[in-house]
């Protein structure tokens, strides 16, 4: 046969040829619309999930008055006489596990960010940062029982007046569960700093803590400031310590050595069988969760706000 010689291509080939081509072509139409159903999974979920709150939350406000639960000092929903259902005694409970918890995560995950940042090497950097994000895969419940059974009787052996079921123990250990959230977040916000900004500062004669805390931090702030917002949101939101550790006595008040319930705390509660379907129990819970609902809302767009509004283009 010649080198140039045209290939004799068969009339089977042929038709084999043009078939594949209309299978990639039906693949080609069908993979956008796989990926468009898959993606809109999580929006129809998110959209069910919202109005299943709303429509029993409506039915929930058909029977107690909006303005008393939103204004009211007192939650007593298993009053024999007159149930009260006033909703501020858990947001101050869940405001005092997010409050301690903040002030436990802020500066030592900000502190583990710099450090793995500006001063930790390459080497050190790839093992201290995967084992301290292990703390972000702990179920939340075992840090439940390490509050429990670890923090507060050390607690109690410093500090004898605080009480078994406290705010002071499931907070430490909420803060102790976000500080890899703000560290791993704020270490990435630090590391996308420009090295010429340090490098310009070193030359001006500045030491490595003046560049960390004067260079690095104000330039990675947005990003700081978000991973905190999004890390209290968490803290918000945790459900299993504070079930376990805090106590189930609501109060309007802001005393931590005793026992307290959060938002979360109380939905644990009623639905391990202590209400009836259809009771207004029973739909307080939904109430309860569309407002825990509002509160992380509100924390991550303000995260969001946060991150774009101060964000540095380098």
């Amino acid at each position: 046969m010649a080198m140039n010689e045209p290939k004799q291509v068969s009339v089977q080939d042929l038709i084999a040829q043009k078939s594949n081509r209309g299978l990639l072509a039906f693949i080609e139409k069908l993979i956008p619309k796989l990926l468009l159903a898959i993606a809109a999974v999580s929006v129809l979920t998110t959209i069910g999930i919202v109005l299943t709150l709303i429509v029993e939350t409506t039915i929930f406000f058909s029977r107690v008055s909006v303005f008393d639960f939103l204004t009211g000092t007192e939650w007593y929903p298993f009053a024999n006489s007159t149930p009260t259902y006033g909703i501020l005694p858990l947001i101050v409970g869940t405001l005092k596990i997010a409050g301690i918890a903040t002030v436990v995560a802020v500066p030592i995950g900000i502190a583990t960010a710099i450090f793995l940042s500006e001063y930790a090497s390459d080497r050190v950097r790839r093992i201290v940062k995967p084992v301290l994000e292990v703390l972000a895969g702990v179920p939340t419940i075992v840090y439940g029982y390490f509050a429990l059974t670890f923090v507060t009787p050390i607690l109690r052996s410093m500090f004898p007046e605080i009480a078994i079921f406290n705010a002071i123990s499931p907070g430490i250990v909420v803060g102790i569960m976000i500080i890899p959230m703000i560290a791993s977040l704020s270490e990435d916000a630090m590391s996308s700093v420009p090295n010429a900004m340090r490098d310009g500062a070193y030359a001006l004669g500045s030491t490595k803590l003046e560049v960390a805390l004067k260079i690095v931090l104000p330039a990675a702030l947005s990003g700081i400031v978000a991973s905190t917002v999004l890390a209290i949101s968490r803290a918000i939101g945790e459900t299993m310590i504070v079930a376990l550790a805090a106590g189930s006595t609501p109060g309007f008040n802001l005393d931590v050595t005793g026992s307290i319930q959060t938002m979360t705390a109380y939905i644990v509660q009623v639905t391990t069988g202590d209400a009836g379907y259809g009771t207004t129990i029973y739909y307080s819970i939904y109430a309860v969760g569309f407002t825990l609902f509002l509160f992380t809302l509100f924390m991550n767009m303000l995260a969001q706000f946060i991150s774009k509004r101060f964000r540095e283009e380098y």
